[in-house]
């Protein structure tokens, strides 16, 4: 999507590091973030080791390239307060199912919305993730998830069970009454004629006013999904557990990212300690 238009006309055997260096130094400038072009030059560098071990090329020279220094992502978070309050905002509304998803399970805007019915299983209370939706051009496009952590199945809460039950009940209704709707795709969160939702438009036309209706703080769509894990990690569910639920790699990917968390953890670890070592009186 970014490497492509830029790269893609090059013969690799022509390929250099100030390219790619350049390369890197425009999609910073076109405001991309560190941790965008560092998963570009992680991509660049796979895409040139095979060729150097098909023979294609006689070295790497992504390995020339310095990928720019990863920087600490800043975002805010919902407290429990807030938590409860968009909870209470988004009952009754078209997407409230979607929303209780992100804040209890921390899947990501496009998981959400590449979810298909086949996708839940109401018996076991799970949901199985195994796309990713995008606009690419205008156009919509779904794709497996970006590695086989983040193709994975969640358990759902209660209260997210009987949301996506009253959101089918909707959805039916809205179905029967839209004679333009696209039963083809068969999503949960399809736009108003059942086709692919612009995730643009499911942070601009809907989330975005929805916060500034009820008067919550002003918080990215992808907020939510760092809410969850926040809110996991402080009730005191296994670092372990929250990376599964989360999709990540590796454990530390998410105690490095919610390190915030951490020293709460330890003062609760303590406590805990404390109970079950001391003396009874």
């Amino acid at each position: 999507m970014h490497i492509a238009p830029v790269l893609g006309k090059l013969l690799l055997t022509k390929l250099t590091a100030q390219q790619i260096q350049a390369f890197y130094a425009q999609k910073l400038a076109e405001c991309q973030s560190s941790t965008s072009v560092h998963h570009m030059h992680s991509t660049l560098h796979r895409v040139l080791n095979k060729a150097l071990r098909l023979g294609l090329v006689h070295r790497n020279v992504a390995d020339l390239a310095e990928s720019p220094p990863l920087k600490r992502p800043m975002y805010t978070t919902f407290t429990p307060d807030e938590s409860r309050r968009f909870l209470d905002a988004i009952e009754g509304d078209r997407l409230e199912a979607l929303y209780v998803l992100a804040i209890t399970t921390g899947m990501r805007r496009g998981e959400l919305l590449a979810l298909r019915w086949r996708d839940v299983d109401f018996e076991q209370g799970a949901l199985h993730i195994n796309a990713t939706l995008a606009y690419v051009q205008g156009s919509p496009v779904f794709t497996e998830p970006k590695t086989d952590y983040s193709r994975r199945q969640v358990a759902l809460t209660v209260l997210a069970l009987d949301a996506l039950q009253a959101h089918k009940a909707r959805q039916d209704e809205e179905r029967a009454a839209c004679p333009e709707w696209d039963a083809s795709f068969n999503l949960i969160f399809p736009n108003t004629i059942g086709k692919p939702m612009n995730p643009s438009n499911l942070v601009n036309r809907e989330f975005s006013p929805l916060l500034k209706r009820v008067e919550l703080p002003h918080i990215r769509f992808h907020d939510l999904r760092h809410t969850a894990a926040t809110l996991m990690l402080k009730a005191g569910v296994p670092a372990k557990v929250v990376s599964e639920m989360l999709g990540h790699s590796h454990v530390s990917i998410t105690l490095g990212v919610y390190s915030h968390v951490t020293p709460d953890m330890q003062q609760d670890a303590a406590l805990a300690m404390n109970r079950i070592l001391s003396k009874e009186k």
